[in-house]
Formats: C-alpha cells, structure tokens, sequence
C-alpha cells in the first residue's frame, strides 16, 4: 500500500478526531475534498474557523447562538412560564422543530455520569436555579435523554427542586430507551410533548 501524502494524512487525521468519525470515514472524506472545488474547499475552512469565533452560549439558556440572548430567549411571544431542560443544543433544535412547545429552553451541557466523572457541579444546573428563583416559572419540563444517564439527571434535577413552587413534568414513554433526542422522529417528539406527565 502506498503512502499518503503528508497533506492528506493530516486532513484525515484531523477528521479522524471527530465524533463517529473513523479512520475509513475520515480517508473518504478526505479523499471526496479532493474532487471537489478549491472554492468549496475555501468556504468549509472559512466556516469552520468562523465557528469559535461567532458562535458562542446565550447567557440565559445556554444554546447556541450569534447573538445573545438567543433567538428563542429573545422572542417576546414564548411562554415565559415553562422551562424544558435538555442536555445539549442540538436537544432544543429536535424538540423546537415540532412546534409542541413554546416556552423556553435550559440546555445543562450534559448529564450526569458517574462512570464519566461528570457530577452537578459539571451540568449548568445552578443557572437554573437561578432562573426558577428568579419567580415567574410555573412549570419545569424534564426532556433529558431517556437513558440511564438522563434518566439519574431528571431524578436529581426533581430531588433537588421538590421544595419549589412548580409543576415538575418529564416527557412521556414513547421515546426509544437509551436512544438520544436527536435522533428521533418528529412525530415521536410531538407525542411525547403531548403526553408528558407529573414527575
């Protein structure tokens, strides 16, 4: 077998540090970015590098954002009564999509796992703390992935906030165990909105 060229061995290495990102599919990548136009090649590099430098957290629900607050925090028609706790952004894209809810978002930045030495103090949950403390809040909804992880979190997340004035609901059965919410369907999502229950 050949070797490489430094140039591509380097872009499959790097690709290789992707998430579900392989070796085979990194090479295949790379392989395809050399068929393709410098000046496509030009607007993949420039996005990505535009990615650390424009993309940051909103300050309140810590999605992802250009500007902050976020779009969703920023809409003035959101019901500001309802939270849905989620893990990770690409959570709040699914669920968003269905147009089941529309109140606002809480992303933590993960879940809590033992096994990965990830505890509270690693989640976003004093901030939302603070939002609920704040008043107004009169439902929390617990949309954490439906895994043993997810399923520790929404446990913790209802211990630690049973003495508040609040209505704590955890989306409805339905959704695959041990599956992620961004993978799921969105009618799967909407029944699961539609059928959440007191936690």
């Amino acid at each position: 077998m050949g070797a490489l060229a430094p140039p591509v061995e380097r872009v499959i290495a790097e690709l290789s540090k992707l998430p579900s990102i392989g070796r085979k599919t990194a090479q295949r990548l790379a392989f395809h970015l050399l068929k393709v136009a410098p000046e496509e090649i030009d607007a993949l590099a420039q996005a990505l590098s535009e990615l650390p430098r424009k993309v940051r957290y909103c300050s309140n629900c810590f999605h992802l954002t250009e500007q902050d607050p976020c779009s969703i925090c920023s809409d003035a028609g959101r019901d500001r009564t309802r939270i849905c706790v989620v893990e990770e952004p690409v959570n709040v894209i699914a669920l968003d999509r269905t147009g089941a809810f529309k109140g606002t978002y809480h992303v933590l930045g993960g879940a809590l796992s033992p096994l990965r030495d990830i505890g509270p103090d690693d989640l976003r949950i004093e901030p939302l703390l603070r939002r609920i403390r704040q008043g107004g809040i009169r439902e929390l909804i617990l949309a954490t992935n439906p895994n043993v992880e997810g399923e520790a979190t929404a446990v913790y997340l209802s211990r630690i906030l049973a003495g508040e004035d609040l209505k704590i609901t955890r989306l409805a059965q339905g959704l695959p165990a041990g599956g992620d919410l961004e993978f799921t369907d969105d009618l799967t999502l909407f029944k699961a909105f539609e059928g959440r229950r007191d936690f």
